[in-house]
């Protein structure tokens, strides 16, 4: 079957370890399924992977992939929920501190066919497009999983996305508006702020420019570079959602006076539960939402795929077709 891998890894040209080519077709075993994808989409996780982050040399070859929808083995419409936890596990799928996601403990997602515990598959609703569902996993079940559940935002209440263009800002802030929640949103780039309009944000702003108003929660996946904006930009009493520090995980200040003197909430947020899958396929369904699709392409043709995630020029998500 036909495969897009990492054979060897570098933090500093990742795509040199990026190999798209024939693989052995996986099989089944107890607990286990294949699942044929349809629709699968790309995500900084699998660069990450190519650089050496959560992938060791000695896991290689390795297939890529964490996003997935497709079909079971009695031809039902399935979503792929994208943590595989440890033996015995009863809580939270993230909670698992032995979980491994598709991709890192084993085979991903961008492959011809797929092996995957049978309990990680969710029903795709009859009435959501392929793309959707495929982008859902990751992305947009990490956006979810930090508004409604860590942040607990509900309708009315006004969130700052840190930055507008990358796949969980951009499903945050469609997400968050669908929902009767108003967003403000940040970009250093002109272009990429127009699209957050577009998107459902109620206004934007330059990277740590003076807000208006203070927000009840921000969404922020930069890290060092946006961390001391983002606690200067909540009320009293208001959440800070980090999954992600992109810029780096050391910020220059701290500013744990205002943490506590504020009594502000700093957490955490790693992709999401299975039944928040659910729930979310569900949403997006009833709400008729339409994801950013930067680019479709062939699997065979997923390296311009990742060439353009690595350039920064995607604007919401590429999408492999299979």
């Amino acid at each position: 079957m036909l495969a897009v891998q990492a054979t060897s890894l570098s933090p500093s040209d990742p795509l040199q370890g990026l190999t798209i080519g024939e693989h052995p077709d996986p099989q089944p075993r107890d607990g286990w399924v294949v699942v044929t994808p349809k629709v699968t989409s790309l995500n900084h996780h699998d660069l990450w992977s190519l650089r050496g982050v959560g992938l060791s040399a000695d896991q290689l070859p390795r297939i890529l992939g964490c996003d997935a929808a497709g079909l079971d083995p009695d031809g039902n419409e399935v979503v792929v929920h994208p943590i595989v936890t440890s033996t015995g596990w009863q809580g939270p799928e993230p909670l698992d501190p032995r979980r491994t996601l598709l991709s890192e403990g084993v085979d991903g997602t961008f492959a011809e066919r797929l092996l995957v515990p049978a309990s990680n598959l969710v029903p795709k609703p009859a009435d959501l497009p392929w793309e959707v569902a495929a982008v859902a996993p990751v992305a947009w079940l990490t956006a979810y999983r930090m508004l409604f559940t860590q942040a607990g935002v509900r309708p009315g209440d006004l969130v700052l996305v840190q930055g507008s263009g990358g796949g969980v800002n951009s499903a945050a802030i469609q997400l968050a508006s669908a929902a009767g929640i108003r967003v403000f949103a940040t970009s250093r780039d002109a272009a990429r702020r127009d699209r957050a309009l577009a998107l459902g944000a109620e206004r934007v702003f330059e990277a740590g420019a003076r807000l208006p108003e203070k927000v009840d929660a921000v969404i922020d996946n930069v890290g060092a570079a946006t961390w001391s904006h983002s606690i200067n930009v909540l009320r009293p009493g208001g959440t800070l959602v980090t999954c992600g520090a992109t810029s780096g995980d050391a910020p220059t200040r701290a500013e744990l006076t205002k943490v506590f003197f504020r009594e502000l909430r700093v957490q955490g947020s790693t992709a999401g539960t299975r039944e928040e899958l659910t729930d979310l396929l569900r949403f997006m369904a009833h709400h008729r939402i339409e994801p950013v699709i930067d680019t479709v392409l062939p699997l065979s043709q997923a390296r311009t795929g990742f060439a353009r995630l690595l350039a920064g020029e995607a604007f919401g998500k590429i999408v492999f077709t299979h």
